[in-house]
């Protein structure tokens, strides 16, 4: 929040986030210990339910995200299958058509009765007389491969015809499913919104407060526990990754949008899979398959460009700027944004090309004005 307050606007299916300037008064009590009026609830119990539903809110994005690929996936899949049959199809009516003609022929070079061939050309189920191979023989070599042709395309085009079927009713599977997954994103911004609609400004400005110095504690607690190695030990980039990275700070100050990924707007992990995807290296889409498909690297061995991935359920993700420092798109409402690296519970890390070797002489780059500011937690 950092002394704004959200709004939510709905547009027809989709809800995009507004920020609108709100004067607040100081907060007159010390916010972790403020005494909550008749049904009022403390600072740190709204902290921790707007965080519970923000972490909600980003899990379905993901999970809408993770359907929206996979269906685009099952349409390329479709059109493939679909553009296959058409050729088989066509295929099949070229042997039919050569069937007909040899059997044409047969007729008009001959005055007894069709020979054993030409009625298997024409029997209603070729592969069975196929099975005779005492036919084949008197058939010929060419008639035999004609014969064959025909089979193989009638085959070819049923197989085709029933894989096209499954992948269309797959495909619906997975609409219905990216709906839910839509609808589940809707549902946890009306609780978002719910919930700040109802507080004062007073309230506003100590949930800010509140959060600006659990950022502050987890990241002491983290660096004082060695986990990120010796203090001051820069490590660089590759070269991809510094590229990713300079991305990712071109984008500060865009605003956070469900299942966006650029690039006027972004979620988390369309932030992380755009600037790689910019850098040369496709990613997957979701910080779930980030963290599931990538190498994995400890937090000690962290370099600038690597991701670090947030929460038990990787639900959230975040670009390592170096310093104990990330950049990424913190959750609806806010702006993409530099952070401490623990403002959020941190899973692990992981790194989209291991085997690059780092640059020599990097230095981190300047953060543009306004960096920081802003909410941090996802």
């Amino acid at each position: 929040m950092s002394g704004r307050l959200l709004r939510w606007v709905c547009t027809g299916s989709a809800l995009s986030a507004l920020v609108t300037a709100a004067p607040l008064a100081p907060y007159p009590v010390t916010a972790a210990h403020a005494a909550p009026g008749p049904g009022r609830r403390t600072v740190t119990e709204l902290l921790t339910d707007l965080q519970r539903l923000y972490r909600r809110a980003e899990e379905s994005t993901e999970q809408y995200n993770a359907a929206e690929e996979q269906l685009k996936d099952k349409r390329r899949e479709v059109a493939e299958l679909d553009r296959g049959l058409a050729r088989a199809r066509a295929a099949a009516h070229d042997g039919r058509a050569a069937a007909g003609r040899l059997a044409r022929q047969q007729y008009q070079n001959s005055t007894v009765e069709f020979s054993p061939y030409v009625r298997l050309l024409l029997a209603r189920d070729p592969q069975g007389v196929l099975d005779q191979r005492h036919v084949l023989h008197r058939a010929g070599a060419e008639r035999a491969a004609t014969v064959t042709r025909l089979v193989e395309g009638a085959r070819r085009a049923d197989a085709l015809a029933d894989a096209a079927r499954r992948a269309l009713a797959a495909r619906e599977s997975l609409a219905q499913r990216q709906k839910s997954a839509r609808d589940k994103v809707h549902a946890r911004l009306r609780e978002v919104e719910g919930l700040l609609s109802a507080l004062s400004a007073d309230e506003l400005a100590a949930l800010g407060r509140a959060e600006e110095r659990g950022a502050e504690r987890a990241q002491r607690t983290l660096v004082a526990s060695g986990a990120l190695g010796a203090p001051g030990a820069g490590r660089a980039p590759s070269a991809r990754g510094a590229r990713a990275l300079r991305y990712a700070l071109k984008q500060i100050g865009k605003p956070y949008a469900w299942g966006a990924k650029g690039p006027s707007a972004f979620d988390c992990s369309g932030l992380t899979q755009r600037a790689w995807g910019v850098a040369g290296r496709g990613i997957p889409r979701t910080s779930q398959q980030q963290w599931a498909r990538l190498p994995r690297v400890p937090l000690r061995g962290l370099r600038p460009g690597d991701l670090v991935v947030y929460f038990p359920k990787a639900t959230h993700v975040a670009l390592y700027l170096g310093g104990g420092k990330v950049v990424h798109a913190p959750h609806p409402g806010a702006r993409v944004k530099v952070s401490p690296l623990a403002t959020n519970p941190v899973l692990g890390a992981v790194r989209p090309d291991p085997r690059a070797a780092s640059l020599s002489g990097y230095r981190l780059p300047r953060l543009p004005a306004g960096a920081t500011r802003g909410a941090d937690a996802g």
